[in-house]
């Protein structure tokens, strides 16, 4: 079993009742690395430039529906937790100063499907 930190993107560093850094493993792990490589704008990680699809840069343009959705899914192959067979599904739909975005995927290690949704607005 493979574990990371427990971190949603923009906010705190998961903490157990202990204060300890809290693990997280199984699908929660998937969810989280996703909507960090999603959010990351590219350059941003110094040893990995490449890293990241740069969402936030939509925030308070016109959206690209086709090219948000074509760059989320390039990203998505990259991920481990993301099985390829189906391939996942994204839907993007403008918002108030941005994206709403929801992708179903199956996810690769635990073989379940998830749906993850987020707004890209700030």
């Amino acid at each position: 079993m493979t574990a990371d930190i427990d971190h949603w993107f923009g906010q705190d560093i998961g903490a157990s009742v202990t204060g300890d850094l809290q693990p997280v493993t199984g699908v929660d792990r998937g969810r989280q690395r996703i909507v960090r490589r999603l959010m990351t704008v590219p350059g941003t990680y110094i040893a990995h430039p490449d890293y990241g699809a740069g969402l936030p840069r939509y925030v308070g343009a016109v959206p690209d529906i086709p090219a948000i959705r074509a760059l989320i899914l390039e990203q998505m192959e990259l991920e481990a937790a993301v099985a390829q067979d189906p391939a996942p599904q994204v839907a993007i739909q403008p918002v108030a100063d941005g994206i709403a975005v929801a992708i179903r995927y199956l996810d690769a290690p635990e073989r379940v499907p998830v749906v993850l949704a987020f707004d890209v607005d700030r």
